[in-house]
C-alpha cells in the first residue's frame, strides 16, 4: 500500500511543493535550461498539464538542450501535435542516424552488439487521459534529462537513446485537465464525494472517438497509434514503458505481471529480463519510502496493449499502475493521496527503467539480437500464409495496411489458386511469407487458440486478424504462389463505367458499398434492393445488389454517369451499367427490387451508456462511411423529437438509461415507421419494457471444491472477456445481405445467450453446434452459446427493432461484421 505521511487536514499549503519534491537531491542543473513552471506557469503537480502547456514546454526545453530534438509525428482527431522528444548525448546526436542504422542491423541479423552500442528506451504516458500522473511526470523527466549536470547523466545519455513521449493520448489529456481544473479549491477538498472526483460522461479515458488506445497498438487504426507504432519500428525500443493508473486505494504496481496469463509466444527471457528490471524499481521506490507491489495482478497476455506489443518485438514491455487521486488530492484507505506524490512516483519508476537500462545494456541488446535471430530461424523452413477475399478487395487492403504498419513483407498472389479447398483471386488476395523477420507478430497476428494455461484475462484471450475481417486465409501456402512483393500499397482501383440509359447495378459485397449506397441517396437519387439473386450480361448478382434506375431521376444521362464515377472511385466499388431489364431471375422491373429511402440516423449516448461501444459507431460512420449520425443526449431524451429521424440506435448500456416514459416514446416512434437497432444489454431492456420478448438463456453451475480464498478466480473464469465465435447466416435475409459465405466469425465478450426462435427463418445469424474458433470460454457458457440467435428482429407497428447480442463494431478493427448494422439501418423496412 502506498505511504502517504501527508496530514488529513485539507489546507492549501500541505499540497504544495517545489522542484526539490521531485528531483534526486544528489544532483546539480543547468541554470540554463527552463524549468517546468518557468514556462507553464505553476509548479508540476498544483494544476493539472493541459496538453497545449505539456507541448509549450517540450518544445521549450527541446529549444534549449542539445540533448533533445522535438518532432511532430501528425495531429489527433481534434488536431493536436503528437510529440516525440529524442534525447541521447550531443555526441550521439550527431551521429544518430548511423546509431539507428546499427540498431536495425542488429535487429535484422547484420551486426552483433558491441560495447559501445546505446541501448534503446521508449517512455510514453498516459494513453489513458484520467490516468494524468504520467503525462505531468514527463514534464520531470524532460528537466532532468536536459538539466541534470555530472558523471553520472553523462554515461547514461552516451548509452542510451531515449524516445520520450510525454502524452499518448493528447485529446483525453486535454478532457481530463479541463475537468480537474474548473473543479480544484482555494483550500483543497480530499472528499471522495466532491464533483472534481468524478468527471462526466464519457470521461478523459479516450481519445476523441471514445476508443481505449491502449488496445490499438496491434490493431493500428488511430491516429495517435498510427504515429507511435511508425516510431517503434523505426527503431524498435529495447524498453518500452506504458505509465498508468488505478483505483485510489492501490499503490503502485510494476511488472512482471502473473506469470501464468502471460502469451505462450513470449519467450520465458523476456519475463525474466523483466523481473531484473524489476529490483530497479524496487530500490528507487524504496529509497522514498513507497509501497508497490508486483505479480499479483496484469497480464502479458494481449499483444495490443503497450505494456506487451514490445515482448512479440523483440523488446520488454513494462506496465507503471500508479493509484490514483483522480484530482488534486483524495482520501484513500492509505491517508489523503495527493497528485504531486503520484507524479513524483512516476518519475521515480521512469528513472529507475533508465538505470536499469544502463546496467543491463549488452544482456538486454543480446536478448533482442538473439529474438529476431530465432524468429527468423522459426521461419526458415518456408512456406506462407495467403489471404483474400472473392469479392471483398477493400477488406483485404486494410487487413494489408495493418501488415504494412507492422514492417512484415507481403507479396502480389501470382495467379488465382485453390489452397485448402478455397478459392483466393489475384488483386484480392495476398501472401505472406513465414521467413522474415516479423515471424513472431505474424504467429500472433495469426494465432488461433482455444487452451489456456489460466482461465482469467485482463482484456480479450482471441484476436485472430483473419477472423476480425471475415477473409478467408491458409497458413500452408506455397512461396510459389507468391507473386511481386508489395512495395506501393494501394486500394483497388476501378475501370470506367459503361454508360446506360436504362440502369445500373452495384454488388452489395464490398466494404465500402454503404458509403455509396449513401450518397447516393443523399444526392436525390432512386435507388433499390434486390431480394433475390439474378444474372445479367453473362454475370451472378448476389441478394442485395443495389438498383439504380436511369429514368425519373434528378441527374440524367451523361451527368448521372459521371456522378456515379465518382461514387464509384471514392467508395472503391464496381458500378455497372446495364442496357436490359431482361434477366434470368428477378427482372430490373420485379417487385422483388424494394425502393431505399434516404437515412437519417440518431444514436443515444450520454450517462448510461458505454462509450466504447458509442464512440465505435460515431467512428464508423464519421471516418468509414461519410454518413452523419446524430448523438442524442440521455438527459434530453425525453425532450427530443424522434420524428426527425428513421433510426435510432442505441449502444450497449452500463446501468439504466431509459426509463418507463422513454420505452414509451420510443414504442410509439417505431409504430410509426422508425428502425431501433439495439445492443447487448439493451436485450433486457427491450424484454422488460415489452418492447420485444427476448428469453435469455441461465447458465447454472455450482461452486464445488472451490474454497473461499478461489472465489474470486472461479467467477472471474465464468467471464467472457473477448473469444471468437462462429454463426451461420441465412443469406437470403437482409440482415445478411453482402456477405459471400455461409459462415461468419464474431467477437463475443459477454454471456447473453439468446435462444433462437423456434421459427427458423427468424434466426438469421445463428451460433453453431461447434462454435468456438479462438480464445476462451468455460464449458457451461460454450455449452449454453450453442445454437443460441446472435440477432432478433420484430416488426412493431409499421416499423422494426433489430437487436444484436453482440458488438458488430468491436475497436474499429473488426471489419467483418461492421455491414450487419448498415444492413438494418437501410435494408430495416424489409426485415
Amino acid at each position: 500500500m502506498v505511504a502517504v505521511l501527508i496530514g488529513t487536514t485539507a489546507i492549501a499549503q500541505d499540497y504544495q511543493v517545489d522542484l526539490s519534491y521531485y528531483l534526486p537531491s544528489n544532483v546539480s542543473y543547468n541554470p540554463d535550461i527552463p524549468t517546468p513552471e518557468s514556462i507553464v506557469g505553476h509548479q508540476v503537480g498544483d494544476w493539472h498539464i493541459t496538453h497545449d502547456k505539456l507541448a509549450m514546454y517540450m518544445q521549450a526545453v527541446a529549444k534549449a538542450s542539445d540533448r533533445m530534438t522535438i518532432e511532430s509525428r501528425g495531429t489527433t482527431f481534434e488536431g493536436r501535435p503528437i510529440l516525440l522528444l529524442t534525447v541521447t548525448s550531443p555526441n550521439n546526436h550527431g551521429n544518430i542516424d548511423a546509431i539507428r542504422a546499427d540498431h536495425m542491423a542488429l535487429t535484422n541479423g547484420d551486426k552483433d552488439v558491441s560495447s559501445d552500442m546505446p541501448i534503446v528506451v521508449y517512455q510514453g504516458f498516459s494513453i489513458h487521459g484520467n490516468e494524468p500522473s504520467g503525462a505531468n511526470s514527463s514534464l520531470l523527466l524532460a528537466y532532468y534529462l536536459a538539466a541534470a549536470q555530472g558523471p553520472e547523466i553523462d554515461v547514461l545519455l552516451n548509452n542510451t537513446v531515449i524516445l520520450l513521449d510525454p502524452s499518448l493520448n493528447p485529446d483525453g489529456l486535454q478532457r481530463f485537465a479541463y475537468w480537474a481544473n474548473m473543479h480544484k479549491n482555494i483550500n483543497i477538498n480530499p472528499d471522495p464525494n466532491d464533483r472534481e472526483y468524478s468527471e462526466v460522461w464519457p470521461g478523459g479515458r479516450t481519445n476523441h472517438y471514445w476508443f481505449d488506445m491502449n488496445r490499438d497498438w496491434l490493431p493500428v487504426q488511430l491516429p495517435e497509434s498510427r504515429a507511435r507504432i511508425e516510431s517503434f519500428h523505426k527503431w524498435y525500443p529495447n524498453i518500452l514503458t506504458d505509465h498508468h493508473e488505478m483505483g485510489t486505494n492501490s499503490s503502485f504496481f510494476f511488472q512482471p505481471g502473473i506469470p501464468a496469463r502471460t502469451h505462450p509466444l513470449t519467450p520465458q527471457k523476456n519475463q525474466d529480463l523483466t523481473a531484473e528490471i524489476a529490483q530497479f524499481h524496487a530500490t528507487a521506490l524504496d529509497k522514498i519510502g513507497s509501497f508497490y507491489y508486483t505479480q499479483e495482478s496484469f497480464d502479458d497476455f494481449y499483444y495490443g496493449k503497450g505494456s506487451t506489443f514490445p515482448d512479440i518485438n523483440g523488446g520488454i514491455g513494462i506496465l507503471f499502475e500508479q493509484a490514483s487521486s483522480r484530482g488534486h488530492a483524495q482520501e484513500s484507505d492509505n491517508g489523503i493521496l495527493t497528485f504531486p506524490f503520484s507524479i513524483r512516483n512516476q518519475f521515480t519508476a521512469a528513472l529507475s527503467t533508465l538505470e536499469a537500462a544502463k546496467n543491463m545494456r549488452s544482456t538486454i541488446l543480446g536478448y533482442q539480437k538473439q529474438f529476431f535471430d530465432d524468429a527468423r530461424s522459426e521461419g526458415s523452413s518456408g512456406g506462407a500464409y495467403v489471404i483474400g477475399d472473392l469479392s471483398d478487395a477493400a477488406k483485404v487492403y486494410h487487413f494489408a495496411e495493418i501488415l504494412k504498419r507492422h514492417k512484415i513483407s507481403f507479396n502480389e498472389l501470382k495467379a488465382d489458386a485453390t489452397i485448402d479447398g478455397k478459392q483466393y483471386k489475384q488483386g484480392n488476395s495476398y501472401v505472406i511469407p513465414k521467413n522474415q523477420k516479423q515471424h513472431r507478430l505474424i504467429k500472433a497476428m495469426f494465432d488461433v487458440r482455444t487452451t489456456f494455461k489460466d482461465s482469467l484475462f485482463y482484456d480479450i484471450s482471441a484476436w485472430t486478424f483473419p477472423y476480425a475481417f471475415n477473409l478467408d486465409y491458409s497458413e500452408s501456402a506455397s512461396m510459389g504462389n507468391a507473386g511481386t512483393t508489395v512495395t506501393d500499397l494501394q486500394p483497388k482501383t476501378v475501370g470506367t463505367i459503361r454508360i446506360s440509359n436504362y440502369a445500373y447495378l452495384m454488388q452489395w459485397h464490398e466494404y465500402y458499398t454503404p458509403k455509396a449506397l449513401n450518397a447516393i441517396l443523399n444526392k436525390g437519387l432512386r435507388a433499390k434492393v434486390a431480394m433475390k439473386k439474378f444474372t445479367i450480361d453473362g454475370t451472378d448478382y448476389d441478394y442485395g445488389t443495389i438498383l439504380i434506375p436511369v429514368q425519373n431521376q434528378k441527374l440524367r444521362g451523361l451527368s448521372l454517369a459521371k456522378f456515379l464515377q465518382k461514387v464509384a472511385k471514392e467508395s472503391h466499388v464496381v458500378i455497372t451499367g446495364a442496357n436490359t431489364g431482361l434477366t434470368q431471375g428477378i427482372d430490373l422491373g420485379s417487385n422483388q427490387f424494394r425502393a431505399i429511402e434516404p437515412q437519417k440516423v440518431a444514436i443515444l449516448m450520454g450517462a448510461g451508456m458505454n462509450p466504447y461501444d458509442a464512440g465505435e459507431i460515431w467512428h464508423l460512420f464519421d471516418t468509414r462511411y461519410n454518413m452523419q449520425i446524430t448523438k442524442l443526449d440521455t438527459r434530453n431524451f425525453g425532450r427530443t423529437d424522434l420524428s426527425r429521424y428513421t433510426d435510432l440506435i442505441l449502444p450497449n448500456s452500463w446501468g439504466s438509461a431509459l426509463d418507463k416514459d422513454d420505452a414509451e416514446k420510443v414504442k410509439s416512434w417505431i409504430q410509426n415507421g422508425g428502425t431501433l437497432i439495439a445492443y447487448k444489454n439493451q436485450g433486457r431492456w427491450l424484454d422488460s419494457n415489452e418492447l420485444m420478448k427476448i428469453k435469455f438463456k441461465k447458465v447454472k453451475d455450482t461452486a464445488t471444491n472451490i474454497n473461499y480464498g478461489q472465489r474470486s478466480d472461479y467467477f472471474g473464469a465464468q467471464v467472457i472477456g473477448g473469444a471468437i465465435f462462429e454463426t451461420k447466416l441465412d443469406r437470403t435475409h437482409p440482415i445478411a445481405f453482402g456477405y459471400s459465405r455461409d459462415m461468419m466469425p464474431t467477437f463475443r465478450n459477454s454471456t447473453l445467450f439468446m435462444e433462437a426462435d423456434v421459427e427458423s427463418y427468424n434466426n438469421p445469424i445463428q451460433y453453431t453446434d461447434s462454435p468456438l474458433l479462438s480464445g476462451y470460454i468455460s464449458k457451461p457458457n460454450l455449452e449454453a452459446l450453442k445454437g443460441t440467435s446472435m440477432v432478433k428482429i420484430k416488426g412493431l407497428g409499421r416499423g422494426n427493432i433489430v437487436y444484436f447480442t453482440d458488438n458488430t463494431n468491436f475497436r474499429a478493427f473488426w471489419y467483418g461484421t461492421n455491414k450487419l448494422l448498415m444492413n438494418a439501418i437501410f435494408f430495416g423496412d424489409e426485415m
